[in-house]
């Protein structure tokens, strides 16, 4: 009796945990324009700070749509897809380290005995880099959610890092969006001379080429996780 009264408290320690850091996340999400806004001011302290910032968010799960955006319209579309990519990675694999260290030890005896989560924790021992590629490739799973699921596995720390190259398709589409709504706000608030044609003709063809490419790979991954599992 005492045993399970021990598992029930760690089940209900675990979740409490997570449910605190999805109810701070929906208030800091109410700071993250003004965080772009002061990132913009500061130059190469700010990308570090913004890195910082998206990693933090990552745990705390902010969405991250938000800041990605705030990327593009602040750094651009390469340097921002590069500190977005930085700062997703380590917020997802501390988020990883922590459902792993802190959680998974307390509600793993109850998971196990589902089925579907020990079919997919083998599916992830044997092919855990392709499978989470997968799902990173995939927008059907919740990027922050799955970083706390993932640490419930038996991934590799190792193939779950580098699987993380996953999320740039995603990445780089938001990034070029927030670069595309910037460059407007910025013409029609004075601070940037209008473009010429060719200049909205290249971004426009560029942005829908990059939607095409993304929504492509999410199919086939979607289609790959499917048979995979």
């Amino acid at each position: 009796m005492s045993v399970q009264r021990s598992v029930v408290f760690r089940v209900v320690g675990g979740i409490a945990i997570l449910l605190i850091l999805m109810l701070a996340g929906r208030e800091l999400a109410g700071y993250v324009p003004r965080f772009a806004t002061w990132v913009e001011d500061r130059g190469t302290a700010g990308a570090v700070a913004f890195v910082i910032g998206y990693a933090v968010a990552t745990v705390a799960f902010v969405p991250g749509s938000l800041l990605t955006l705030a990327a593009g319209a602040v750094f651009g579309i390469a340097r921002g897809t590069l500190l977005v990519f930085l700062g997703a990675t380590i917020g997802e694999t501390v988020a990883f380290l922590l459902a792993r260290h802190a959680i998974r030890s307390r509600i793993e005896q109850r998971v196990r005995q589902d089925p579907r989560f020990a079919r997919l924790d083998d599916a992830i021992a044997q092919e855990g880099r392709r499978i989470v590629l997968l799902l990173r490739l995939s927008p059907v799973f919740p990027f922050n959610l799955l970083n706390y699921a993932l640490g419930l596995t038996r991934i590799r720390v190792r193939d779950y890092i580098i699987a993380s190259i996953g999320i740039l398709p995603g990445t780089l589409l938001y990034v070029y969006l927030g670069k595309v709504i910037g460059d407007v706000a910025a013409i029609a608030a004075g601070v940037m001379p209008p473009a010429s044609a060719g200049y909205w003709i290249v971004l426009g063809v560029g942005l829908l080429a990059t939607i095409a490419v993304t929504i492509l790979i999410a199919r086939i991954a979607r289609r790959t996780l499917r048979n995979a599992l």
